[in-house]
């Protein structure tokens, strides 16, 4: 208050000592520079003549032949010190607030790096302002609707009045990125709009307290890209004479948020329009049905690119995996196999898990193959897997046990790899197998309906086959090939016995047989 009164007193006696330069009288004109000697004594012995500043204070001037000028003069140059003093309280207030408002965690890591010199030279201060907001459309879409991963700049340049001298706004497509980078480059859009106007000193004003740390050096940032992005826009803002940052209400930069905001929703309904009329136009015939499908449910088969409908491919994998075999690509002449992964998006779980199972068989060769016994875990394993508890610290098995003894790799249940039954304590095998020919009644059950319905049991991975048509020679899962009348092995594609190689009734099919069984496959 005091440094106020002192400038209103010292206003009020320069307009008394501008009276007396236009006096006429002689007697008037030595009384006022008396008046003005006595004030100037007055200034240099009083508190606030000789106040300290951080800016150098405005030079007295030589007094020249007229001692009214001289007056004048050093009037002026004590307003313009106490004007400067005022700008220096100003300035160490609002630098003193934004010190209090610092969370005490980031002044102890950056505090040695806050700084805000004054600027010497009030009367450059930047007049045009440059308002700019960055906006992705994950800021404007709905948690449940489509992202179409789209961005847009919207930039405002602003006179000394507050008009609107420039407005412009620039999509971004396929935009990948977070908040951080759309806003930089918004920012950077507006410092190039606003040298391309030729303007030279401008304020950036910002209400994303993230953007505003970041220019100053308050935040470093983490990325690489997100940091040759901050450095491009620092090298723009040393192409102005003045470029000063200024962290202001959301409300202060509502008119380039709106824009921003317009700018999006429109973008965002013109691609989704876009998407959703490519996607009805691109259709494409499956090679299997003959039907015109979505492109969105074609199917291509990794490593062979043939194409099908994903209803073609579901049945063509279902039958194939429920008869035991691996499945191909469906292309005629095609041995591509199918992956679990490619079959993901339209197989059901439950194929998914049958896949997964035959996958895991046909790794394993047939004479490794060994299954768990227990009824609820039946495991597949592969004689290198199974464990061995003579290995084990226990002392419950004897040595002889060492031969046949195993434990399934998943239930942990012990099991004879000779008979594949639970383990026979106290009891060989020859014991075992003599006391229980069929150690499981279901086992008994499936021998007398093979002698039945003639099947033909494996000799070399003990899957029990069923002729159902064609001729004798059989071709087991597991690449057995044998004769199917007597059992005798096949070798280099032809037959060791004197069998005969068909019959006619599985060969020769009674009229109306196609039809039924046609119309059995619509109900499969």
């Amino acid at each position: 208050m005091a440094a106020a009164d002192d400038l209103a007193a010292l206003r009020e006696q320069l307009a008394l000592a501008s009276s007396a330069a236009i006096s006429a009288s002689d007697f008037d004109h030595a009384y006022d520079l008396q008046l003005a000697e006595a004030i100037q004594v007055s200034l240099l012995h009083s508190p606030n003549g000789n106040a300290s500043s951080s800016s150098p204070s405005p030079p007295v001037p030589v007094p020249d032949s007229s001692d009214a000028a001289y007056a004048l003069a050093v009037q002026a140059a004590d307003l313009a010190r106490a004007e400067q003093d005022r700008l220096v309280a100003a300035h160490d207030a609002l630098f003193a607030r934004e010190l209090a408002a610092i969370p005490e965690d980031q002044w102890a890591h950056d505090g040695d790096y806050f700084e805000r010199p004054l600027d010497a030279d009030a009367s450059r201060r930047p007049l045009f302002r440059v308002l700019s907001k960055g906006m992705a459309s994950r800021e404007a879409v709905g948690p449940r609707n489509r992202d179409p991963g789209v961005a847009v700049l919207a930039v405002a340049v602003c006179g000394p009045q507050g008009e609107v001298l420039l407005r412009m706004h620039k999509p971004l497509e396929r935009f990948v990125g977070g908040r951080m980078m759309v806003e930089v480059m918004a920012l950077m859009e507006g410092l190039q709009a606003a040298l391309a106007l030729g303007i030279t000193s401008v304020t950036i004003v910002t209400a994303y307290r993230p953007l505003y740390n970041h220019m100053l050096g308050i935040w470093r940032p983490s990325g690489k890209k997100l940091s040759d992005m901050i450095n491009q826009v620092l090298t723009v803002r040393k192409k102005f004479d003045q470029c000063a940052m200024s962290f202001v209400n959301p409300t202060e930069v509502s008119y380039v948020v709106k824009l921003a905001r317009d700018s999006i929703a429109i973008l965002i309904a013109k691609t989704l329009a876009a998407n959703a009329s490519s996607i009805v136009e691109r259709r494409e015939t499956c090679t299997i049905c003959l039907e015109d499908t979505d492109i969105t449910k074609i199917h291509v088969v990794e490593g062979c690119a043939h194409r099908f409908c994903f209803s073609c491919m579901k049945e063509h994998v279902k039958v194939k995996l429920l008869n035991g075999m691996l499945p191909a690509c469906p292309q005629d002449g095609c041995a591509t196999k199918l992956s679990v992964e490619g079959s993901k998006v339209f197989l059901s779980p439950r194929l998914l898990e049958i896949m997964v199972q035959r996958v895991r068989e046909g790794q394993i060769p047939p004479s490794q193959k060994i299954y768990c016994p227990y009824p609820k875990c039946s495991a597949l394993m592969s004689l290198r897997e199974v464990l061995h508890p003579m290995q084990e610290s226990c002392s419950k098995y004897t040595a002889a046990d060492a031969a046949t003894l195993r434990k399934c790799v998943k239930c942990r249940g012990s099991f004879c790899i000779s008979c594949k039954v639970p383990w026979h304590d106290r009891m060989s095998c020859y014991d075992y197998k003599r006391r229980y020919p069929h150690a499981r009644p279901e086992d008994a059950k499936l021998q007398n309906l093979a002698r039945q319905r003639l099947w033909r049991q494996c000799v070399k991975c003990k899957h029990m086959i069923e002729l159902a048509e064609g001729c004798y020679h059989m071709i087991c899962v597991c690449g057995y090939e044998f004769c199917y009348t007597c059992g005798k092995e096949w070798k280099e594609k032809k037959a060791t016995c004197a069998c005969p190689l068909w019959d006619e009734h599985n060969i020769i099919r009674e009229d109306g047989e196609d039809d039924y069984e046609e119309d059995e496959d619509d109900f499969y």
